[in-house]
């Protein structure tokens, strides 16, 4: 059976900008800006999505679209090595990991989404007259599962569907409507009195409160910057697998990164602006803050009602588009590596998240380490691993994919690139590691930077010297 591909250029942009533009940029992207400084916190966002994770995009690209198979499969074909082969094969692992908890905040959004569209009919949304008590009483618990299931359920219709007919025709949809309709929303919240103070928030470079806590500040813009480009899990090996032809890999990953970042400012735009208006503090940070105090802002605001629907539609897009990327990975394993028929495929994964995702669901503890530590973890650790791949066993065919459609403009920054996944950006996602587990505030940030280059260093010599790594490390 001959495997599926992308039916236009157009379908995989929004695709995989779909995958980056997610919960990401509309739930978790606020409150980690309100959480870490806000400018500060932004400035340093940006700096790692333009230096570490469109390199790290194209390195995905280059091995996806290379070996025209899943991350295992990818990995173990090109290195003809089975070890590869397994840390592969952790992508699944991800996928299964991230779905565990998104699928439980995307059972939330549905659950807003519902009550704000019959909440006319019967008087107004209960989370309006108390936000926080009612997020309180639904976000865990027998209900969550219930509603976590609803979404996974949507999620597996689409997957089902296949690349063409499911996820290429959702994201074509959703992607779209999801920018058209935070246009419209941000052209409203200016309006508002008491914009301009989200504004500044959000915009506003402190550089005296990035100097301050520049080191506190990059861990988690590094993890939120990954999470939102979808990179480190190995979606977008799994989409650059499904391109049929020779294609601008540095063109589309541009394309894609902008994408993601303009749907990321823009949710700013609404969302600080919005709570501004209302006074409403937005350092009310943590994984309820969209839930708690953008709906704090709808209540008091004239048609809160109409506009919490328009609101809570445009997260349900994102989280869907972002999802069915997550459970597209392991799908892709199962039915590349096991010769699974997609139905059974998606079938089986879906029990296993529904379970996953249940417990997810009926432990916050739980759900705040999956979330956080576990996300940051894998996908740091994940990305860390495909572009020692692409930078060292790869090596010139990295070169040659990269090069493949990219047009003279491209081809000149081939090299730079190559330098930078394979050494550079290694050493940054090592230091970030070593700051997520604290080493940073026992031994200093310098003295952690040269402990992640000599780590580094360490690794590229042993792998490329050891003599039972010959004929994989090239």
């Amino acid at each position: 059976m001959a495997r599926e591909t992308w039916a236009t250029r157009t379908g995989f942009i929004l695709a995989a900008a779909g995958s980056a533009v997610g919960l990401g940029n509309i739930w978790r992207f606020p409150w980690m800006t309100a959480d870490n400084g806000g400018s500060a916190f932004l400035a340093v966002y940006l700096l790692v999505v333009l230096g570490v994770g469109v390199p790290g995009l194209l390195g995905e690209f280059v091995i996806g679209r290379r070996a025209r198979r899943n991350p295992m499969g990818a990995l173990r074909d090109l290195s003809g090595s089975r070890y590869w082969g397994a840390i592969g094969a952790v992508s699944a692992v991800t996928g299964v990991a991230l779905l565990s908890f998104y699928s439980v905040v995307g059972g939330w959004i549905l659950r807003y989404l519902l009550v704000s569209i019959v909440g006319p009919v019967t008087g107004g949304a209960p989370y309006l007259a108390s936000p926080g008590p009612y997020f309180d009483s639904i976000s865990f618990g027998v209900e969550a599962a219930l509603f976590h299931l609803g979404f996974l359920a949507v999620t597996g219709g689409i997957v089902f569907g296949g690349v063409r007919r499911g996820i290429e025709l959702g994201t074509k949809v959703m992607v779209p409507a999801v920018l058209v309709l935070l246009v419209g929303m941000a052209s409203w919240v200016v309006t508002q009195p008491g914009a301009a103070a989200g504004y500044q928030f959000f915009l506003e470079f402190d550089l005296a409160t990035l100097q301050a806590n520049a080191a506190s500040v990059i861990a988690p813009a590094a993890g939120q910057a990954l999470f939102t480009l979808s990179v480190g899990a190995g979606t977008m090996v799994t989409y650059a697998s499904y391109l049929g032809e020779d294609r601008s890999l540095p063109f589309d990953g541009a394309v894609i990164a902008l994408l993601n970042t303009g749907v990321g400012v823009l949710a700013g735009l609404v969302v600080f602006p919005l709570l501004f208006s209302q006074g409403v503090d937005p350092g009310t940070g943590g994984p309820g803050a969209l839930f708690v105090s953008i709906a704090g802002a709808f209540a008091a605001l004239p048609g809160g009602d109409l506009l919490a629907i328009v609101f809570f539609g445009v997260v349900a897009l994102a989280a869907l588009s972002s999802s069915i990327s997550m459970l597209e990975i392991p799908v892709a394993v199962l039915v590349d590596e096991g010769g699974w028929s997609r139905g059974t495929a998606v079938g089986v994964l879906l029990a296993l998240t529904a379970l996953t995702g249940t417990v997810t669901a009926l432990n916050p503890a739980l759900f705040d380490f999956v979330a956080g530590t576990l996300a940051d973890l894998l996908l740091t650790g994940g990305l860390l691993a495909f572009l020692l791949f692409a930078g060292w066993v790869l090596g010139p065919d990295s070169i040659e994919e990269y090069v493949a459609g990219a047009g003279a403009l491209g081809a000149r920054f081939a090299t730079p690139w190559l330098f930078a996944i394979g050494v550079v950006i290694p050493i940054f996602l090592v230091f970030t590691l070593l700051t997520t587990a604290g080493l940073d505030a026992r031994i200093g940030v310098w003295p952690t930077v040269a402990a992640a280059a000599v780590l580094v260093g360490a690794v590229l010599f042993g792998l490329t010297r050891n003599a039972s790594w010959r004929g994989v490390w090239r």
